[in-house]
């Protein structure tokens, strides 16, 4: 399977955590307490993200 890359664009919030979303993935966000965090939590909503526009459930 050929690998993909996609960009997220990263803010903080005002209590100081993350939030994140991927433009070219309808509806990608996710959050997180930290940066780590988040781009964990991204990657998940990603892979989520692709499984509904493939149809998989």
């Amino acid at each position: 399977m050929k690998k993909q890359t996609y960009r997220a664009i990263i803010g903080q919030n005002e209590e100081g955590g993350f939030i994140g979303k991927v433009p070219e993935l309808y509806g990608c966000l996710s959050q997180g307490d930290t940066l780590n965090e988040l781009v964990k939590n991204i990657q998940e909503a990603i892979e989520l993200c692709l499984e509904v526009e493939r149809g998989v459930n």
